[in-house]
């Protein structure tokens, strides 16, 4: 993710450590935190809900209730109010430093667009959107990553219509992510929940058969819909479409299958239901970001 040009022409640069620049709206606000050296044990703390998105660098997050993990480029987190966040930072160099967005959303704007959604927005399993699990740590997908991006933009950008333009991008940006998070419900729960929701089954039977050609008719079948209906509840509930949920499964499993270096990258992508390797190669950079190649050498 890029900084704007007219970030880097404002910002001052006066702390090493966790060094903020903010940009305060009326119901919203977004600061950008960069750090220029090493650093353990960095404490903080806002005092409204949170969304963090890293864009460069590495950190390592110590939570309440939660065990320590890696924070890295492309990957958001969601902390509620108040939530003390203890930080290290053990790559940030002077000429790499470690860059971090957080963006505070009122609880009223929260509510209203939890509102909003379930107004407009009928789930499949008859519950109600609710405010997402606090803690939530996801890799963004691309309607999020864009939408981050366009709000970097928007917040450093000066416009007599900022505050309209950045109130409507916050709300789809609050509605991915409650969509983002029944998604990773359903993936990381899906034989829990096969038996009483429907997506979570379809979920599930996606997995058990992701060596095979899947269709469209073949998933609506298995969920109980018309196909058109499923289309719609299936991309209004997880947020993208069941081809690009397809996908993303498959260059899952593909991940892990890479973690083995005995494994032959043809076996690879054939048994995650690719039929071609040049299209399986441009998928995994898509959503990993690298090649499957520089993948596995990761990892070995």
């Amino acid at each position: 993710m890029q900084l704007s040009d007219s970030f880097f022409k404002s910002r001052k640069l006066v702390d090493l450590v966790e060094n903020q620049t903010s940009y305060e709206l009326e119901d919203s606000a977004m600061h950008i935190f960069e750090t220029h050296q090493r650093a353990e044990r960095v404490q903080l703390q806002f005092g409204t809900p949170v969304l963090a998105s890293m864009f460069q660098g590495k950190k390592v997050m110590h939570l309440r209730d939660k065990p320590s993990f890696e924070f890295l480029p492309g990957e958001s987190l969601i902390l509620p109010a108040d939530e003390l966040m203890c930080i290290d930072f053990p790559e940030a160099r002077e000429d790499d430093p470690t860059r971090c967005l957080a963006m505070e959303i009122g609880e009223d704007r929260l509510k209203g667009v939890v509102q909003f959604m379930n107004d407009r927005m009928t789930r499949s399993d008859g519950q109600e959107w609710n405010i997402l699990d606090y803690n939530f740590h996801f890799t963004n997908d691309l309607g999020i990553y864009q939408i981050l991006q366009r709000l970097v933009y928007l917040y450093t950008e000066n416009h007599p219509s900022k505050d309209f333009f950045v109130s409507n991008m916050v709300q789809e940006l609050v509605v991915r992510i409650l969509q983002a998070n029944v998604r990773k419900t359903y993936q990381q729960n899906a034989k829990k929940l096969s038996g009483s929701k429907r997506l979570a089954f379809v979920v599930r039977y996606i997995r058990e058969n992701i060596q095979h050609p899947l269709s469209i008719k073949e998933l609506s079948d298995k969920a109980c819909m018309s196909e058109s209906n499923f289309y719609k509840i299936f991309k209004q509930e997880m947020g993208i479409s069941t081809t690009d949920f397809i996908n993303e499964e498959r260059i899952n499993a593909a991940a892990q299958f890479l973690k083995d270096p005995s494994t032959d990258l043809t076996e690879i992508y054939l048994a995650c239901g690719f039929t071609n390797r040049s299209y399986f190669n441009r998928m995994f950079k898509r959503l990993k970001g690298i090649s499957p190649s520089d993948y596995r050498r990761r990892f070995n």
